[in-house]
């Protein structure tokens, strides 16, 4: 295990910049997240953690120790990528064991690791089989297993899940969550899936255009997103944005009137307002109110949207609710669970009583 700290780290190339100056201080045991879509500068940042990209500026240390000019091998990093990276021809076993055959390990000190490891991802019983036997899952386990025999001071993920379907990216997770509960490695896991984020860290680190756009732990990171982006990025289904205006101090858009944002006139203004947070109601207690767009049943809860104008505003309903297309439909929401956001800037917008 170690603390990793980033200090100014940057990476450009000519004029393109990948990565903008940023500093990060990884605690001992730590399971951070950096999420954000393609090209923000997520993966570019693991890789010169690992050694694997030169940084443009800034310094790196791992356990206290400056890594910069380390090579990756002398990092004490090990990593698992999205492609599982095992040998065919091998058996789950000597693929685990790869690592420890290379350092000239003992073979019974391998054999007690391997099987340590192999037991850690529930992987015993497949340990003479080879990778084209296993599903997609298993292999993922094959190789996180093969990181985790190495006992690595810093495990480096790099979307390690996407390659999987929908129901063994939730069973890997699972897998994830309580193998790190378990070793208590530092862990630095990059994803464009914020429900992975959102289950998975400790800490997430939220990057667009290879800038860090905010910091902080799944709950601050959903409760009170730093800014437009962040708050259209995280949520499952998407946060509600509705384009509007404070008029003294209540939010005004088509079908919309919410007050309590003090006494303010403001043009361009975005409210934000997440499924849950919006309650049926009737057309004399309702603030947003449209015609039924759909209704769909999802198990749990049906989702059911409504236009406002020309946006469209989903909300969490009861799973027996139902309503008929383009009937008229209202719900209430408290201010305090609204969030609003400057059009122009995206920034987060406060306003007293």
């Amino acid at each position: 295990m170690a603390r990793v700290e980033l200090m100014g780290v940057s990476k450009s190339w000519g004029s393109t910049v990948a990565v903008q100056p940023l500093s990060l201080d990884i605690a001992d045991g730590e399971f951070l997240v950096l999420l954000g879509p393609s090209g923000c500068g997520k993966t570019t940042t693991m890789r010169m953690v690992a050694g694997l990209e030169e940084l443009s500026s800034g310094e790196i240390r791992i356990g206290g120790r400056r890594v910069n000019e380390l090579e990756p091998k002398d990092r004490d990093v090990a990593m698992v990528f999205q492609s599982y990276g095992l040998y065919p021809h091998m058996s789950v076993f000597e693929n685990i064991a790869f690592p420890l055959r290379l350092r000239k390990m003992a073979s019974a000190e391998v054999v007690a690791a391997v099987r340590l490891a192999a037991e850690r991802v529930e992987l015993l019983d497949y340990l003479e089989r080879r990778p084209k036997e296993l599903s997609g899952g298993q292999r993922q386990r094959v190789a996180l297993a093969r990181a985790i025999v190495r006992k690595p001071a810093l495990f480096l993920m790099d979307e390690p899940l996407s390659n999987l379907d929908a129901k063994l990216r939730g069973t890997m997770r699972a897998h994830l969550k309580h193998l790190h509960h378990s070793l208590g490695i530092t862990t630095i896991y990059v994803t464009h899936d914020q429900i992975e984020a959102m289950t998975l860290a400790d800490r997430v680190v939220v990057m667009s255009k290879a800038q860090v756009q905010q910091v902080g732990t799944p709950e601050t990171i959903y409760n009170n997103p730093a800014n437009l982006f962040v708050a259209g990025f995280i949520g499952s289904p998407p946060i509600n944005l509705v384009p509007g205006d404070l008029v003294e101090g209540s939010f005004c858009a088509p079908g919309v009137r919410i007050p309590g944002f003090g006494t303010t006139n403001r043009s361009a203004v975005v409210l934000g307002l997440r499924a849950e947070d919006a309650h049926l109601a009737s057309e004399a207690e309702s603030c947003l109110h449209g015609d039924v767009f759909s209704v769909e049943l999802t198990g749990d809860c049906t989702l059911s949207t409504i236009r406002l104008g020309q946006t469209l505003f989903i909300a969490r309903t009861p799973k027996e609710f139902r309503a008929e297309i383009d009937t008229p439909l209202g719900f209430s929401a408290l201010s305090g669970r609204c969030f609003l956001f400057d059009a122009a800037s995206g920034d987060r917008l406060t306003f007293g009583p």
